[in-house]
């Protein structure tokens, strides 16, 4: 389907019933809809219309699934901005996906398009409380904005990728890629209207967009929009607002299992937690699962894919230590160096084939054609299948370590590390050797409280690896920089290793 007749659709069979919310407005659907209509027609005004890119640069927040829907109601493209960029890199995302406009809060740097305010983009729109707007829409009815023709292989976002290794590259997902990952993860998560997902992640990243947003409200569903994380107020929400699912990154997750102990809330409506991004430990998922009775969902995808392509069962054996099973509609593989498909046991590199899987990468026909090989997204990840069908990611084929000759993949010493009570975050990068040629070096953050010292954490390695696979020290740090979405920010790690000298062997 086309996203942008689902407003109208939820609003003619349940005018009254919840859709989205945030902390200062609830809508029904009837109100969504006036909402999307009045953006519309701003969006109209300023000249945008079918194949325009609209830049929205905005904190999690109603206003920002408005002018989703809005811009694709009239055939626009959204590109996601990260409202924390300075204004260099917001300039560049904007140039380089030629965004004819921004939709921001007031204030800030000037940036090289017309620029809509929120006052702006919801003009004309009646009191915010869900009655006036229901109003709203019945009186304008009218001159509402319909939906241009939907065509579902037209471009619908453009996510730019975090670029660590290089500039920044907008992922192509047209409404077939949208529509085809959504209705995936409503039958996988066997989401229904009765559904309330609770947003955390921010929605300048597929994820937030995909799977808190779109998937629930085509489900029937609701959304009630966090603002910025905050673990010492997350579960005041949770017990305010009653979600029955939340997805989140392990460093969310991490963060949640080191609340003091006292702290012992209403979980009861959450059905599930989906936790995408990044691996997530086993033990990690053991504690969070077993203090607060919520059970972690592991998936694995990418933007390049539309979000997700395995998942472990919601209803069935979840399997910690494994992201899951290939979803229904895509093919999920693993390959050698030359292209050939590998068997269940063997290591090589992820693929995936399926409707999810991106357009391109915008103006990067090369780039494109690397990572697109015969229908196949290779992800650059190292995986292996289990003979029962559940895929294990081992690491990153750029983080692997070669020490003397030997593969290190960083994931298997960070999960032993995790698996010691006082660290609450790891991560392992390379280290440049004279001799060795690169040697493993894990940053950690510890636990309040903390008394292990980095002595005793490489013996406790030594427990469960090979002499080789040891840090070649471990370093203490207050806490693990992480990149915009959450991530554990490994070239920040590695710069700083870079730029301090190594001790003497």
């Amino acid at each position: 389907m086309h996203f942008a007749v689902l407003p109208d659709g939820r609003a003619m069979g349940h005018p009254d019933a919840p859709s989205v919310a945030d902390d200062s407005v609830s809508l029904s659907n009837a109100g969504f809809l006036a909402w999307v209509d009045a953006a519309a027609a701003c969006l109209r005004r300023r000249g945008v219309g079918s194949g325009d890119v609209v830049a929205v640069m905005l904190p999690n927040r109603v206003e920002f699934v408005v002018a989703l829907f809005a811009a694709w109601r009239l055939g626009a493209v959204v590109t996601p901005v990260n409202p924390a960029l300075t204004a260099t890199e917001a300039g560049y995302q904007i140039a380089d996906s030629a965004a004819k406009v921004v939709i921001r809060l007031d204030g800030g740097p000037a940036l090289a398009a017309e620029e809509i305010g929120v006052a702006d983009l919801l003009s004309g729109v009646e009191p915010t409380d869900s009655a006036g707007l229901v109003n709203c829409a019945r009186k304008n009815a009218g001159s509402r904005q319909h939906p241009a023709p939907g065509d579902a292989d037209a471009l619908a976002l453009l996510i730019y990728t975090s670029g660590t290794t290089g500039r920044p590259k907008g992922v192509m997902l047209s409404h077939a890629n949208l529509s085809a990952m959504a209705t995936m993860m409503v039958q996988t998560s066997r989401l229904g209207k009765d559904e309330h997902s609770l947003l955390v992640l921010p929605l300048f990243h597929v994820n937030g967009i995909v799977v808190s947003v779109l998937s629930p409200l085509l489900a029937g569903g609701r959304v009630t929009v966090s603002g910025r994380f905050k673990a010492d107020t997350f579960f005041q929400t949770v017990e305010a607002v009653r979600p029955t699912c939340f997805s989140a990154v392990p460093t969310i997750f991490a963060t949640l299992t080191a609340l003091p102990e006292s702290q012992r809330p209403d979980t009861s409506s959450v059905r599930f937690a989906a936790c995408g991004a990044a691996p997530m430990p086993a033990q990690l998922i053991e504690r969070f699962e077993s203090r607060y009775g919520i059970p972690v969902v592991e998936g694995y995808g990418l933007s390049e894919g539309t979000c997700a392509s395995t998942v472990n069962p919601v209803d069935g054996l979840r399997k910690p230590g494994t992201v899951g099973l290939p979803m229904p509609g895509q093919e999920v593989a693993v390959m050698d160096a030359s292209g050939g498909l590998l068997p269940r046991g063997s290591t090589g590199e992820v693929v995936v084939r399926g409707p999810n899987v991106m357009r391109g990468y915008l103006n990067r026909p090369e780039e494109t054609a690397r990572t697109v090989v015969d229908g196949w997204l290779h992800t650059g990840d190292v995986g292996r299948f289990a003979e029962d069908g559940y895929l294990m990611i081992v690491d990153r084929i750029k983080d692997m370590i070669i020490r003397g000759g030997e593969n290190i993949y960083p994931k298997e010493i960070e999960s032993v590390l995790y698996g010691h009570p006082e660290v609450f975050e790891a991560a392992v990068v390379g280290a440049a050797h004279d001799v060795l040629g690169e040697v493993p070096v894990a940053f950690v953050a510890l636990r309040p409280d903390a008394a292990v010292t980095a002595e005793s954490l490489v013996e406790h390695c030594r427990g469960s690896l090979s002499r080789y696979k040891l840090p070649d020290r471990v370093i203490a740090l207050e806490s693990l920089p992480k990149n915009p979405v959450g991530k554990i920010d490994k070239p920040t790690l590695r710069t700083r290793l870079a730029s301090s000298p190594s001790p003497a062997a």
